[in-house]
């Protein structure tokens, strides 16, 4: 069978796996809809959140970003992970405790107020479109490679395929879903890189195959990539770093704290019945987000290195690199190439006229590589990879089995679809539940709220496909963003409502507009005004990077700052909590007791 049918078929029985899945489990109830009832299991609950969690960035972008960055990249890794198990210790257990189901119903009743609930659904949406677009990116990369179609046309086919099980099975349809999503993602995520690990160094681990041997030498696999790429004029793979120490800093620390703020992730702790199944899910998510996590700096890796293997002969069968008979020629590129550059997501330019391909750094520093590329004749690097394909062209670049190629293509669309449904979900819940409920219409009937969360979910999806066609960057990148922005505004109002028993309604509102709005005026300064295209101000700003030369994507934990900053300066200037107030915050820290998920409101 050729690769694209057998690709149909994997892709398509996936997809008919995940709509049967939400008809099954179909939301018959606002508490079905937005909590599945609180009757999931901790471990189904662990499975599913590992799949909300980890989205086309993780899936495909990250190890595409470790891939470029190389040891740099590894501040994804631990900002993410580091985020999640905050999360799981700090938040979690005390959200799941009070019994509400999404942030701004926590926010509005800790802060006694429906301004402060209207505050924090600006800051979930504004996170959440943000981290969908993201989603949608990586799901137009994986259509239109594996589809055979534009990205445009992926992203379209991808709303389609989220608004049929978003829309009609609710957190109940979703839980189950991200179950079926999680096994198709990790499967095609390890069995790839098992094959790989055996391909370069005879080990099936690839986490272990990571620090073992190259075939055939007595050097390491990175040792081996190291001299390939610093021959070549890249950065030493493994000590590069992402900008400055600081920068690389205040990276992890945002991603870290923007993940436990996102409300998405949040919310699947009010799925499992009980506290302590909160905390047991949490550490069961831990489990199955770390096989992907500890895979990843591998998968990176080795892609890198077969992807110079590819272009340059002389990497595995050893020579010099800049030898002519080296760099492969156009006629003999392979096939995996010719179909990614169809997407426009790889190409190649020959720029000195010989016919071959010539993958290097032409603005690499070292002097040493700059003189060895004049003699060769080179004129400049002829290949442009994108970031966001090295995962899924992994098993092509290595040459693996057509089931292998399928299997990541259903993979990749898993954790694209799976995180966006969960985003989804929150964007619904905080405008029919927090917004029209909680703030506008307090008499609506459960069939209406319902039906207001399903035309919410409808609109949100539209909105971002829309601007998933016009990204302000890589997956990854986007993803980091909106980890900036929850980073900023959400997360310290939810800490401060759980450890400050003091801090009232003017303090917390204050801090979260003033966090929100440094971070997305840093950010659009950058990206441009909601991301849109010549919309940009660095002059403005004086700059690219001016903040001590941060960038935009760390920037969410200087906003966290100043969020904090602002909320206690009001607070001192303005009068504290009433009595009921600061003795329940203190009874929810009590780590005895819980009270069902409010599902009637």
């Amino acid at each position: 069978m050729d690769l694209q049918t057998t690709i149909y078929i994997v892709v398509g029985l996936s997809f008919a796996l995940y709509i049967g899945i939400a008809i099954w489990a179909r939301a018959g109830s606002t508490s079905e809809f937005y909590a599945a009832g609180g009757s999931v299991h901790p471990v189904t609950n662990g499975m599913a959140t590992a799949a909300d969690w980890m989205s086309a960035a993780s899936f495909i972008s990250m190890a595409g970003l470790i891939a470029n960055m190389g040891y740099g990249g590894g501040l994804f890794l631990m900002g993410w992970t580091g985020g999640y198990v905050l999360l799981a210790m700090l938040l979690a257990p005390y959200l799941r405790k009070f019994g509400k189901f999404t942030v701004p119903q926590f926010i509005g009743d800790r802060f006694y107020s429906k301004s402060a609930s209207t505050v924090a659904v600006i800051c979930l949406l504004t996170a959440s479109i943000t981290y969908i677009i993201g989603q949608m990116t990586g799901v137009g990369v994986a259509f239109s490679r594996f589809l055979g179609v534009s990205s445009e046309t992926g992203i379209y086919v991808g709303m389609g395929i989220v608004f049929a099980y978003a829309v009609f099975g609710g957190m109940k349809g979703i839980t189950y879903t991200q179950v079926a999503q999680y096994i198709v993602l990790i499967l095609a995520y390890t069995v790839p890189a098992i094959f790989i690990s055996l391909q370069l160094t005879g080990n099936p681990i690839p986490q272990l195959g990571l620090g073992g041997d190259f075939v055939g030498t007595d050097a390491t696999l990175l040792a081996k990539l190291d001299q390939v790429v610093t021959d070549l004029g890249f950065g030493k793979y493994t000590t590069t770093t992402a900008g400055s120490t600081l920068n690389m800093f205040v990276y992890t620390m945002s991603l870290m704290i923007g993940t436990a703020g996102l409300p998405h992730v949040i919310m699947r702790f009010f799925t499992v019945p009980k506290v302590k199944d909160a905390r047991s899910s949490a550490g069961w998510a831990l489990v199955f987000i770390a096989i992907l996590y500890t895979t990843a700096p591998a998968v990176a890796a080795m892609a890198k290195l077969n992807l110079h293997g590819t272009v340059n002969t002389a990497v595995k069968a050893g020579g010099d690199l800049y030898a002519v008979e080296s760099s492969i020629k156009n006629e003999d590129r392979p096939d995996w190439m010719k179909r990614w550059e169809k997407t426009g997501l790889l190409k190649w330019e020959d720029k000195n006229g010989d016919g071959r391909i010539q993958y290097y750094d032409d603005k690499t520093k070292s002097d040493e590589a700059k003189a060895k590329a004049e003699a060769a004749g080179w004129k400049g690097n002829e290949l442009t990879v994108n970031a966001d394909i090295i995962v899924l062209a992994n098993p092509e670049i290595a040459l693996l089995p057509n089931w292998v190629i399928a299997l990541v293509a259903a993979g990749g669309l898993a954790a694209a679809l799976s995180t966006a449904a969960g985003l989804l979900m929150a964007i619904s819940a905080a405008v029919s539940h927090d917004l029209i409920k909680g703030v506008f219409n307090p008499n609506i009937s459960e069939k209406g709220e319902l039906m207001a969360g399903k035309i919410s979910m409808a609109v949100a999806i539209v909105i971002a496909g829309w601007l998933g066609l016009n990204p302000p960057g890589f997956a990854a990148g986007t993803v980091a963003l909106a980890f900036g922005i929850a980073a900023s505004s959400l997360f310290p109002a939810i800490m401060m409502g759980i450890f400050s028993k003091k801090m009232n309604k003017e303090g917390a509102m204050a801090g979260m507009l003033a966090g929100l709005a440094v971070t997305l005026f840093y950010v659009f300064a950058h990206k441009g005004i909601f991301f849109i295209k010549g919309t940009d101000y660095l002059d403005l700003i004086g700059g690219a990077n001016p903040f001590f030369g941060i960038t935009p994507e760390a920037f969410g934990a200087i906003g966290a700052l100043v969020n904090f900053i602002v909320a206690f300066a009001v607070d001192k200037v303005t009068k504290e909590p009433p009595e009921h107030i600061q003795h329940m915050v203190e009874a929810v820290r009590i780590p005895r007791g819980s009270k069902a998920v409010d599902g009637a409101h």
